[in-house]
Order: C-alpha cells, then sequence, then structure tokens
C-alpha cells in the first residue's frame, strides 16, 4: 500500500514537471535570453560640411612677364608686357607699375614707316561677383606723326595702376594702341589703325587681411 501512494505521488510530481516545462516554451523565450528594449542603431558619422574653394585667379604675368601680338591692318605688333613689382606685392593699395616694350613690322613692306601716335591704359578692378568702377585712363601721346616703332626701333614705356578696392582680386588692363601708317615710303599722308589688347592680373591679399 505505502509502495503504490510514492509511486503515484512520483507520476504525479513528473507531469507537473512537464507541465511547467510546456508553459514556459508556450510563453516565448525566457527574459533572459531576450534583448533589453529597441535595437540600438549604429552610430553614424556626420557627413562635413563642404568647405568652398576659391576659383584661382587668372593672371598674364605670373611668370613675370608675357609676350602678346596683335594687329591693326597691315601692322603687327609685338608687345611685351612686365612689372618691376613681384606678385605678392600686388596690393590692392599698392602702385602697380606695368611696363611695355613693342615694335612692328608692316605687310607688304614697301618702304613705309610706322608710327605709334598714342598708347592708352585703362585698369579695370574685379572679383567674382563683381567689376568697380575703372581707374582714370593714363595716356602717352606723342607729337605727330608719332613714336617710330617700325622694326628694329621699338617703343617702350610704364604705366602704373593705383589704388584699387580692398574686395578686387584682379585687374583687367585694356591697353589700345592707336598706328598712323605711311600710305607710301615718301608721302606725308598716313593711315590710322587701332590695336588693342588685354591683360588680368591678380591681386595679392594685402598682409594681415
Amino acid at each position: 500500500m505505502g509502495d503504490r501512494v510514492r509511486r503515484g505521488r512520483a507520476a504525479l510530481t513528473a507531469s507537473g514537471a512537464v507541465t511547467m516545462v510546456l508553459g514556459l516554451a508556450a510563453c516565448g523565450a525566457p527574459p533572459w535570453a531576450q534583448g533589453g528594449g529597441e535595437p540600438t542603431p549604429s552610430p553614424t558619422t556626420p557627413s562635413a560640411s563642404a568647405v568652398p574653394v576659391p576659383t584661382p585667379v587668372s593672371n598674364d604675368l605670373s611668370s613675370g612677364s608675357t609676350q602678346k601680338k596683335v594687329t591693326a591692318g597691315a601692322i603687327a605688333a609685338t608687345v611685351n608686357y612686365w612689372s618691376t613689382l613681384s606678385m605678392d606685392r600686388w596690393t590692392a593699395s599698392a602702385l602697380k607699375p606695368v611696363s611695355i616694350s613693342m615694335v612692328t613690322t608692316v605687310t607688304p613692306d614697301d618702304g613705309q614707316k610706322v608710327y605709334l601716335q598714342r598708347a592708352t591704359m585703362t585698369a579695370v578692378p574685379g572679383n567674382a561677383t563683381q567689376s568697380f568702377a575703372p581707374l582714370a585712363p593714363q595716356v602717352d601721346q606723342s607729337n605727330p606723326p608719332g613714336y617710330l616703332v617700325l622694326s628694329p626701333y621699338s617703343y617702350s614705356q610704364t604705366f602704373n595702376v593705383g589704388e584699387v578696392p580692398a574686395e578686387a582680386t584682379f585687374v583687367t588692363l585694356q591697353f589700345t594702341y592707336e598706328f598712323l601708317l605711311q600710305t607710301t615710303p615718301t608721302s606725308s599722308e598716313f593711315a590710322k589703325q587701332t590695336a588693342s589688347d588685354t591683360l588680368t592680373v591678380a591681386i595679392a591679399p594685402s598682409p594681415g587681411g
């Protein structure tokens, strides 16, 4: 009788254990196997703001000098431009010299002479967004008929670019050359021809600016 009671209790205990395990399984994963709350997002690194890169300013005198060729009718002029002031000192407030040297040829060459009657330089400061008022033109004018510029004779002159606005990053130099060409080698009559040329020179930042 006692053995039957003990076997009955053991069977009841085992059945209860099975029921408990099934109950836990029916409730899903146990708490220790579950994550704590919402998934943690992976940290992201915000992209750095793009820093605008200033557009380089073109500079025809970056090497210290440049040579240009201009034509006016039958006249071909070779013009050398340079500055005795280094480019890092071409600041807005500085007096900025520009020198020119010119020689011409004429085609066909029948022996007539070529004279430079007038040379004009106008400086126009500007930056990437605007142009400023031009500086007063500088003029070199000769008595008639002008300076003989037919090779091997040449013309040399220095103009000066004065103070420009502090916001200027470059200055455009506009040159106009007015020539007189003899109609024949012995004639006192002349034909007028005009040529133009342009240089762009960068304005250097002021020290401490």
